[in-house]
């Protein structure tokens, strides 16, 4: 087997442990919903739908502050520790 294969892409989702909770496998869509699937602690399968409604919900819960945050954070450092307020 070749050793330089690539993985599938996921997402690790941790606890401030930094234990996993979740790991994302796949985000994709059904009609006007985005589907998230994946693993809840490693075995539990979970298929999650998110409708615009919800999208929206969400937006709202964004303050400029956090907004900048998410402009920034692909380019930030994972290793940090950084405390929040």
């Amino acid at each position: 087997m070749n050793d330089t294969a690539k993985k599938p892409a996921s997402i690790r989702i941790v606890d401030s442990a930094r234990k996993e909770l979740m790991n994302v496998s796949a985000i994709d869509r059904d009609g006007n919903f985005l589907v998230v699937k994946g693993k809840i602690f490693g075995t539990m399968p979970m298929t999650a739908k998110l409708s615009p409604e919800e999208a929206r919900n969400a937006l709202k819960m964004l303050t400029p502050r956090l907004v900048w945050f998410l402009l920034t954070f692909l380019f930030r450092r994972s290793g940090e520790e950084v405390k929040t307020k």
